[in-house]
């Protein structure tokens, strides 16, 4: 790192800043001491409208956007709603990309995906390789929007020299993530089928795929670091990898799982529902090299306190739908 790029007294927007990443990197804003930092919530603006957008931009003057708006979920998600997700997370990033650029602001921090990768990507995969080939199909239309933003990010900093870095995040997990087992990514969704099936005296949980295929996880603590971090004092454009570096079959993280909730039943592969990518496991050294970031939760103690976070949001009744 060799300067700040934005500054404490700067002002900083974040989008999606009510959403599960959102919520966390709003904390670690504040935790860094940054004064003035605006978190728009949907209900503030409508970023699928250009015009919303153009006002609120107007509005705020914002110095750097963090955009983190968008909709997202796991296979069973992505697999009912292609064009929704497609369309909603395509639109939105290019309201917000153009409009800054129209109310001159140069800095946008781009949140991208593991799920822009080729599915047969070289493991691990690097930043060099997000262009090789067409991106797992159960989530090609979210990964192919994000993939379209990364290069409107690049092209409009190669035109018209804003500083965008575009981040690109392996699978996120911890607490306050969306638990419901219609659109749930697949940690929460095996602590919810767990939970469910203590709580009614289940002997046996059915789960989707073969287990085989493998996932890297990033806490989600950790992934807010890197972002502001990136934001601070990251000079390359990206993309960039944020993850780990390590990997783990859904066949042992399901077993890794119910072991913490002391769960005993049996657990079934249904083998006719699609696994996905058959391994996502990220080269990690640019973070370091760019902006100084490295993961440091380890994975147990990840799932630990997202766990616990879940059993509390149960026992209090903040989540009513977990199984």
């Amino acid at each position: 790192m060799t300067s700040v790029i934005v500054k404490n007294s700067d002002v900083v927007l974040v989008t999606g800043a009510e959403g599960f990443l959102g919520t966390h990197v709003m904390a670690e804003l504040k935790k860094e001491r940054f004064e003035h930092v605006i978190g728009l919530r949907h209900a503030d603006a409508e970023l699928l409208d250009y015009a919303e957008v153009a006002e609120t931009l107007s509005d705020c003057s914002p110095d750097v956007i963090i955009h983190l708006a968008g909709i997202v979920g796991g296979i069973g998600a992505n697999k009912d709603n292609p064009g929704q997700f497609f369309f909603e997370n395509m639109q939105m990033g290019l309201n917000v990309v153009h409009a800054a650029y129209r109310a001159n602001i140069k800095r946008i921090i781009m949140i991208g995906t593991v799920c822009m990768y080729a599915r047969n990507t070289p493991v691990p995969f690097a930043e060099e390789h997000l262009w090789f080939g067409y991106p797992e199909e159960t989530n090609a239309p979210y990964g192919i929007a994000k993939r379209g933003l990364i290069q409107m990010c690049q092209s409009y900093n190669d035109q018209y020299g804003m500083q965008n870095v575009s981040l690109m995040p392996t699978n996120l997990f911890g607490p306050k993530e969306s638990f419901n087992l219609n659109n749930s990514h697949v940690i929460p969704s095996l602590i919810c089928k767990f939970s469910g099936a203590i709580a009614n005296n289940q002997s046996e949980v059915i789960l989707w795929g073969s287990g085989n295929v493998s996932r890297e996880f990033l806490y989600v603590n950790d992934c807010a670091e890197a972002i502001v971090k990136a934001m601070r004092f990251c000079e390359n454009p990206g993309p960039i990898n944020l993850g780990t570096g390590k990997e783990i079959t859904i066949k042992r993280l399901a077993l890794m799982i119910a072991d913490l909730m002391n769960y005993t039943g049996e657990i079934i592969w249904d083998t006719s529902k699609p696994d996905g990518q058959p391994r996502r496991c990220l080269k990690t050294d640019k973070a370091l090299d760019f902006f100084n970031w490295k993961a440091k939760t380890h994975f147990v103690t990840g799932l630990v306190e997202t766990i616990l976070w879940y059993e509390e949001a149960v026992n209090n009744g903040s989540i009513n739908n977990y199984i």
